[in-house]
């Protein structure tokens, strides 16, 4: 009886995680606040680990490790998944992922309208071909994706603007559900510019059908975030509730000056769809700012056919009358970066290209015009025709009072809308968003140490577990007994962002240590060098389908 008690005793203390004498990890990491994604009170814990496993939490002071790393004081909390990243190429590029890993994230969800396959006539034929080539590149963190629906568009109608025929909205399905297999989390989309916004509210649906049969979701950068707003996340709901899909709001907002302030009409509609069964959610980056380009404020019909067609458009002078009126007066449906900002040039930031970067387009306007009498909009013409048809711009677009209230509802998560950056090197380029290196701490050294607007708790529950719910990831996203070891440390009294606008490329403070699948890849808030990260595949990661 006594050998059987002595088993039995220690099977509680391994199912509990509260008793380990003598037991050895990899790792451990030892007297730290636990915080474990939940939304749970943080607790004082050690947290050891096997391989790329969490096997023990609790408290282990005879425990031994290969590798032990002293947290006292600090935060230990699950490794940030980034909702919405743009990292797809630069991954590629350098695996480091230095912007990301500094800011204590561990996986990165891709694909906003575009992912990196599957193309016609790109690098990857097929989903599965990135996915492959990031296993075989070695990356720092992990990588998920959606597929992008102007993939799915521009596989079957290339860059036409004709309507597509039942025959070739089911080569879209095949396109997307192949990709699905491939193991898309599900379908993401732009729906404020071509091609994705050639797609009609029953196309979405019927597409979404097919993401809803994979157990995936629908992932969308609304049609209009300007005066529109309203009708465009009725339509995000209206193809959830249709096509039996979840759906998250890309970084949910009100851009455009004229409806500051109505940001409870829209959680309003939300919550309305949601207490009808609607699963309907969003995501926020904590910016007031958004990043586009100068060509968004060009009508989209000039810009069917490519940038070929559309830079020819801007030179025929005999056009330019129409493309001015339309711009300063808007069309039906379409989102107008201009009129969002008031036609006030000063609010937009030049983020890339041409020598300008870092400056506000009335500085451009000012030095170029130089007194002559000439319309600032022939000079945009002209700034698009001589830079390719693309500037990267940042606009000055929303509010703090309406981010904030977004930011505060409870299926509400953190997305970048970033890439993985770097202050030196190749990576060093144009004048970008500050999101791309401050948005995790942001979130805590402003959001919740300095102006309390959320609970410690709640907002890594924003950063972890609730992004892991969205696309259904396996064991990620909570700090638990057989979850994957990706961990985040940081110091909540130092925590902070520290690129700015004008000075983007400054990693920020306070992430001091950082895992991946058990791996350190920072350590006191140095790279190690480390690529754990992993492809996550949809179907071999997803713990459930979100669809129940």
């Amino acid at each position: 009886m006594g050998a059987l008690r002595l088993v039995l005793v220690l099977l509680v203390c391994i199912t509990a995680g509260e008793c380990f004498a003598a037991e050895s990890f990899d790792v451990l990491i030892r007297g730290g606040q636990v915080v474990d994604g939940t939304g749970n009170p943080w607790i004082n814990a050690d947290i050891g680990i096997r391989g790329d496993r969490i096997v023990a939490i609790g408290k282990l002071d005879d425990a031994t490790a290969k590798t032990v790393i002293d947290v006292k004081g600090k935060i230990v909390a699950p490794g940030f998944i980034d909702m919405h990243s743009h990292s797809d190429l630069l991954l590629l590029e350098d695996g480091n992922a230095p912007s990301k890993i500094r800011q204590g994230v561990t996986t990165e969800v891709l694909g906003e309208g575009s992912s990196a396959g599957p193309s016609r006539n790109g690098r990857f034929k097929r989903l599965s071909d990135y996915f492959d080539e990031i296993d075989r590149a070695k990356v720092a963190v992990n990588v998920a994706s959606y597929v992008g629906l102007d993939n799915v568009w521009q596989g079957v109608m290339g860059p036409s603007f004709e309507r597509p025929t039942a025959a070739q909205i089911e080569q879209m399905k095949t396109i997307l559900d192949d990709a699905l297999q491939d193991g898309a989390h599900g379908l993401s989309s732009a729906l404020a510019m071509p091609p994705g916004s050639l797609a009609t509210t029953d196309e979405l649906v019927e597409l979404c059908k097919v993401v809803s049969k994979r157990g995936g979701i629908f992932s969308t950068h609304n049609r209009n975030e300007g005066t529109g707003v309203f009708e465009a996340v009725k339509e995000a709901i209206d193809v959830g509730e249709r096509a039996g899909v979840p759906v998250d709001v890309i970084h949910l907002k009100i851009a455009d000056q004229k409806f500051w302030g109505r940001m409870p009409e829209v959680i309003e509609l939300i919550e309305v769809a949601r207490r009808r069964g609607v699963n309907v959610q969003a995501n926020v980056y904590p910016y007031t700012r958004g990043n586009n380009n100068l060509s968004s404020i060009i009508p989209p019909w000039a810009h069917e056919g490519g940038t070929a067609k559309l830079i020819e458009r801007l030179k025929d002078g005999a056009l330019r009358p129409r493309l001015k009126q339309e711009i300063r007066s808007g069309l039906p449906g379409w989102y107008n970066h201009y009129t969002a900002v008031g036609g006030d040039w000063s609010r937009m930031l030049v983020s890339g290209k041409g020598g300008y970067e870092g400056l506000t387009m009335d500085r451009v306007m000012t030095a170029r015009i130089k007194g002559q009498d000439r319309d600032p909009l022939d000079e945009l013409f002209d700034i698009l025709i001589e830079h390719g048809g693309s500037v990267p711009t940042v606009y000055e677009h929303h509010t703090e009072e309406d981010m904030n209230l977004a930011l505060r509802q409870p299926w509400c998560s953190i997305g970048s809308d970033g890439s993985a950056y770097a202050i030196e090197g190749p990576l060093r380029r144009g004048n970008p968003h500050p999101r791309n290196f401050g948005t995790f701490p942001r979130v805590l050294g402003v959001y919740v140490r300095e102006r309390n607007v959320l609970r410690l708790e709640d907002a890594i529950r924003k950063m972890t577990s609730l992004n892991a719910a969205k696309i259904g990831l396996k064991d990620r996203g909570q700090l638990r007994v057989g979850a994957f070891a990706d961990v985040t440390v940081f110091d909540l009294q130092q925590v902070i962002d520290k690129s700015t606008y004008n000075n983007p490329f400054q990693y920020s403070e306070g992430i001091e240590h950082v895992l991946v699948n058990g791996q350190v890849v920072l350590t006191k808030g140095e790279p190690t060098q480390a690529k754990p990260g992993r492809a996550l595949r949809a179907g071999r990661t997803a713990a459930y389908s979100p669809n129940n």
